[in-house]
């Protein structure tokens, strides 16, 4: 599907992974009055009249739209991530399908593969088991995406695809530290405690469990990439396929930050999914989405960025 003269909707397009889609988009030669992005202030997509009225008219839904946070939002509002997710996302394919959108990108989220996930994390693990608990609900939420998007290609014939990007990180992320993931959250902690000359900073966790990361721009690029060649039902992971414990990462972020304190790990507090990492093979073979951002450098850009902000 070539994109350039298309009318397309991106819902969190404002958002962190959002902002960069619509610069691809636009690097792809999209005009700029060809990309709808509402803002959730003026459009709240759970209420069924703003999702029909986001879609009159376009070719493409591309829905990044979520509410999301790291374990300690996921702890405390597990009821609002579930609902808030659930209904954006049933109501606005729903309403695409009701328009005769030409094609759908659901992007869910690393949460919905079961807790204990053979690794490397592949496609066909999705449905091995319940997701980690801390983040369940969240998961869950978005994996009904997935559902819904394989019954209505079913029934109704509706281009509907559905990717699995791994965590995010990069320029723009969200730095809340009620709201954010661990990245940014680490990245916050090591510059506040270096400013103030703390002698420690204290870290959730045992520092054992492991991540994959994938840079946002990275991920902006694999979600148009699956616009534009990807028209299949299978979910399609989007990562780096590379991994990193909470402890290796804590102790990269300390350096390249030039903070040299002591860590404190508090074990109270839990760790989330003992390991992630994608198999992301499907990726390249679909659509030819490989990662290019070396780690080092995407968390030094990071970092760079948060200090100039900060």
């Amino acid at each position: 599907m070539g994109l350039r003269n298309k009318k397309i909707l991106v819902t969190g397009g404002t958002g962190f992974v959002g902002s960069f889609v619509v610069k691809k988009l636009l690097e792809r030669g999209v005009p700029k009055n060809n990309i709808l992005v509402p803002r959730s202030r003026n459009c709240d997509l759970r209420k069924w009249e703003n999702c029909q009225k986001v879609v009159r008219g376009r070719d493409v839904v591309i829905h990044l739209a979520a509410k999301v946070g790291g374990i300690g939002l996921n702890r405390a509002k597990p009821g609002e991530l579930f609902y808030d997710n659930i209904i954006m996302g049933a109501q606005l394919m729903e309403a695409a399908r009701q328009a005769k959108v030409k094609k759908f990108v659901a992007v869910g989220t690393v949460c919905a593969y079961p807790k204990f996930t053979p690794m490397p994390f592949k496609e066909e693990n999705l449905w091995d088991g319940y997701p980690e608990e801390t983040n369940a609900p969240y998961g869950l939420a978005k994996k009904m995406l997935l559902v819904q998007a394989q019954a209505y290609r079913q029934q109704y014939g509706f281009n509907a695809v559905y990717l699995l990007p791994v965590n995010l990180y990069g320029p723009g992320d969200n730095f809340d530290p009620a709201h954010s993931h661990v990245i940014p959250a680490l990245i916050r902690k090591v510059y506040e405690a270096k400013k103030k000359n703390q002698k420690s900073i204290e870290v959730w966790g045992t520092g054992k469990a492991t991540r994959e990361f994938l840079y946002v721009e990275d991920a902006a690029e694999g979600i148009i990439l699956a616009t534009e060649r990807y028209d299949k039902p299978d979910p399609v992971n989007l990562g780096s396929g590379m991994e990193i414990s909470i402890k290796d990462l804590v102790k990269l972020i300390c350096q390249l930050s030039g903070y040299k304190g002591k860590v404190i790990w508090d074990k109270t507090k839990p760790d989330g999914q003992p390991r992630r990492m994608l198999d992301v093979s499907r990726a390249k073979k679909e659509f030819g989405f490989k990662a290019k951002t070396d780690f080092h450098r995407g968390l030094k850009k990071i970092i760079e960025w948060y200090a100039k902000k900060a």
